[in-house]
């Protein structure tokens, strides 16, 4: 019996090129939604940067979360979160919001909360961020976010040329602007983890783009009389059951996070499962596309005018 990788077809004949103008609006409507979400709902900061305590506890038996949660608010340390993590039951995750009177009083709330928790929980985690931390730690994020980009940017501009570097940072802006709207429109948890998501999807997306590249500038090299959009095209047809080859793979993986990760793990999986689909997504239909109105120039991709030898009994490509 073969194998069921082995029925995928070597190759496809899609349309990437004539059929951008639709992709370009999908993907200008999928931005406009992210950029209003974020400026009207904003997002869900966890601990590390709203600041507050996080505590992760287990129950010596099946947590009573309306029993816990009762004891919680009369603490007068104002909305507790609390959530079960796991499948036992007996897991709890209790998020308790920034405390007014700095860190004497955060420490008040946490000793509070222990409280509670002395008699028949064992503390598992316990974590205290200040707000002066929190806002540092969300200066930093989005600092290393447009600091890998631009480097990204660099490194395939220096591999390339100008014009595929161009294409690159649109289709990474294109992936960590709509991760942001993910986690904005469903309010999903947004911490350090959020940003170690965006950074592996920015990772995972200029890998595809350089694939997909590399392949433009071999086929410029050999075929140096055909239409650049039929290049365009034949490019990414060529790569394309690789491409999806990975994309199967590290879905596996996704998925496996995401149904086996737990609570704390959700969101990280959520954001990867999307970046996984928009990255390939932004390489082809939008990094690729793009080529075509930046003057690419075939003798500044091959580096020269001289056209490699053909093999014996081939005719010269048009």
């Amino acid at each position: 019996m073969k194998p069921i990788l082995r029925y995928m077809p070597h190759e496809f004949s899609f349309d990437v090129v004539g059929t951008r103008f639709a992709w370009y609006v999908l993907t200008a409507l999928l931005i406009l939604i992210s950029i209003v979400s974020i400026w009207v709902r904003g997002f869900n900061f966890g601990i590390d940067f709203a600041g507050g305590i996080l505590i992760e506890a287990r129950s010596e038996q099946v947590v009573d979360l309306a029993k816990l949660r009762s004891s919680m608010q009369a603490l007068d340390v104002g909305d507790v979160q609390i959530t079960t993590t796991g499948d036992t039951g007996r897991d709890v995750s209790i998020r308790v919001p920034q405390q007014k009177g700095g860190d004497q009083a955060q420490n008040a709330a946490l000793k509070k909360v222990q409280g509670v928790l002395a008699e028949g929980y064992q503390l598992r985690r316990t974590d205290v961020v200040g707000p002066k931390v929190g806002g540092e730690l969300i200066i930093s994020g989005a600092l290393a976010v447009a600091l890998a980009i631009i480097a990204i940017a660099i490194y395939v501009w220096f591999r390339f040329e100008w014009q595929f570097a161009l294409g690159t940072v649109l289709a990474l802006c294109n992936d960590v602007l709509t991760t942001l709207g993910i986690f904005s429109v469903f309010q999903l948890n947004f911490d350090l983890t959020g940003v170690a998501a965006i950074l592996t999807i920015a990772g995972y997306s200029v890998n595809d783009s350089v694939v997909v590249y590399d392949r433009v500038r071999e086929m410029l090299r050999r075929y140096r009389k055909m239409p650049l959009a039929e290049l365009l095209n034949q490019s990414v047809n060529k790569v394309l059951p690789r491409t999806l080859l990975t994309v199967f793979t590290v879905a596996l993986t996704v998925i496996a996070l995401l149904v086996l990760g737990g609570e704390a793990l959700r969101p990280f999986s959520i954001a990867l499962a999307w970046g996984l689909f928009v990255g390939t997504f932004s390489s082809i239909r939008v990094g690729m596309p793009v080529l075509l109105y930046f003057d690419l120039r075939r003798d500044e991709v091959t580096g020269s005018a001289h056209v490699p030898a053909l093999e014996k009994g081939k005719q010269p490509a048009e």
